[in-house]
């Protein structure tokens, strides 16, 4: 017979799977497999007293994995994009002219920007992020801006996009699962995420100030951009290849096969363009391109990319999302929201638990999609029964869960931004303004009451109707 789950025991698996991810990273200075094996083995001892049974926390797992699995199909995905695109010369065309056109001194605003436009009009944060920002790390490198500032402002603006944009499944998902009008949702997530935005500008116009005195000097870019041109044919033709992808996607293409066709233009590419062998260009897309320049700015840039080197993400993602599915399908997770929601009294008390409850189950199982859908559950009854429209919870999952998933080394989006840009969590933080200004905005808000809707009389009876029709 199963029993419930209090709040000490619901409380165990975390604080230990916390506890020893601090110890093994800190100090141990070793990767978080092991302390979310661990925390999922601790999580599986509490459901196993409280009476279920190994094959039923067997298949929470199970279903865990499931809902991980698109994502590790866009992860392999992004990894054969970066070695196609690498091989056939794309990346290092967009590098060469970028390195022409930009300055270090607006270059961490301008990247903000271009990553802000192409999420908001393909509606995806990682596809951004593992194409242009991609290309954005290799300028900003080779114009020695710190990898950690050019991941911050890459994110920043990936993440704008993302949550603006109508086509975004996080934003959709937000909106779905709250009952709310989809641009009702957007349009009142003007009030925190904009002002987020604007102060992640002005900080990366400041940073670049400071950068336009320093860095790499123009005969070290002119060094790189002449390897560039070397080892690889220049074509302004060659930048057709992302152009393509991000019109497939504005076009409402699926990523997946966007992307794959993404990899078979890079492909091409590389045996048409470039000149080199299907054999080559097939490696490349396994374990990534390689390359000897004798610049070593060039061959750091661009010795990487392919399946290969996706699997360290892929293996964290189906570890962390095996953590999840235990919290989430035993109740563990609910049990902590239900005392979250007995403490609750003040309209600034609900929103900040929402943002912190999704912060949390970023933090605990690892996904922002579950960061979105869990709290949707626990909070929607507490928003209505305090007369505050839809509107003010799905926005709070926005700010708390979407935005702060980046900030989690464990979780799928901090580990595919490692995979992916080649910059941990903890490196980019800081940079990555808008990612935890909009939170503070949205407490400010909260407490404050301004930009919080509130139900009229005839949307809360005719929400009452709808439950008593149910």
């Amino acid at each position: 017979m199963k029993k419930e789950i209090n709040i000490w025991w619901a409380l165990t698996p975390i604080v230990v799977m916390i506890v020893v991810m601090l110890i093994t990273i800190i100090h141990l200075e070793q990767e978080p497999h092991i302390p979310l094996i661990i925390g999922t083995s601790i999580a599986a001892l509490v459901a196993w007293r409280h009476g279920f049974t190994f094959k039923e926390i067997e298949e929470m797992m199970y279903k865990g994995i499931r809902l991980a699995l698109p994502a590790v199909i866009i992860i392999m995905l992004v990894g054969l994009t970066i070695g196609s695109w690498i091989g056939g010369g794309v990346i290092a065309t967009m590098i060469f002219y970028g390195l022409k056109i930009l300055s270090p001194t607006y270059f961490l605003v301008t990247i903000c920007i271009i990553c802000a436009l192409v999420a908001t009009v393909t509606g995806t944060s990682w596809g951004t992020m593992g194409t242009i920002g991609v290309a954005g790390m290799g300028i900003g490198l080779s114009m020695g801006i710190p990898a950690a500032m050019i991941a911050g402002a890459v994110i920043s603006g990936a993440y704008f996009g993302d949550k603006m944009s109508p086509l975004s499944d996080t934003t959709n998902l937000a909106a779905g699962l709250t009952h709310t009008d989809l641009f009702e949702h957007i349009k009142n997530m003007f009030y925190t995420t904009i002002p987020g935005l604007a102060i992640a500008l002005i900080v990366y116009a400041i940073l670049g100030r400071k950068l336009g005195t320093g860095g790499t000097n123009a005969a070290d870019i002119e060094q790189i951009i002449t390897a560039l041109q070397e080892h690889f044919v220049i074509s302004p033709y060659l930048l057709l290849v992302p152009l393509v992808v991000i019109v497939l996607v504005i076009w409402k293409v699926p990523a997946v096969p966007a992307l794959v066709v993404g990899i078979l233009l890079g492909f091409l590419s590389q045996i048409f363009v470039q000149g080199g062998s299907v054999s080559f260009a097939v490696e490349v897309l396994h374990n990534g391109y390689t390359i000897d320049s004798g610049n070593a700015m060039v061959d750091e840039l661009l010795n990487r990319g392919g399946l290969e080197s996706m699997m360290y993400t892929v293996s964290m993602t189906i570890v962390a999302m095996t953590f999840g599915g235990v919290l989430e399908y035993s109740g563990i997770l609910q049990a902590i929201m239900n005392r979250l929601l007995q403490v609750v009294k003040t309209t600034g008390g609900l929103i900040a638990s929402t943002i912190g409850s999704s912060f949390l189950t970023n933090a605990t199982c690892s996904e922002q999609y579950i960061s979105i859908v869990v709290p949707s559950r626990m909070f929607a009854k507490a928003y209505q029964q305090k007369g505050l429209h839809s509107k003010n919870l799905s926005r709070a999952l926005e700010d708390g869960g979407t935005l702060t998933s980046v900030f989690i080394p464990w979780n799928t989006c901090g580990v595919f931004i490692l995979g992916t840009l080649g910059v941990h969590a903890f490196a980019y933080a800081p940079y990555a303004i808008l990612n935890f200004t909009v939170p503070i905005i949205s407490l400010i808000f909260a407490f404050t009451g301004w930009t919080i809707a509130k139900l009229s009389q005839e949307e809360m009876n005719a929400l009452k109707n709808q439950e008593e029709a149910v």
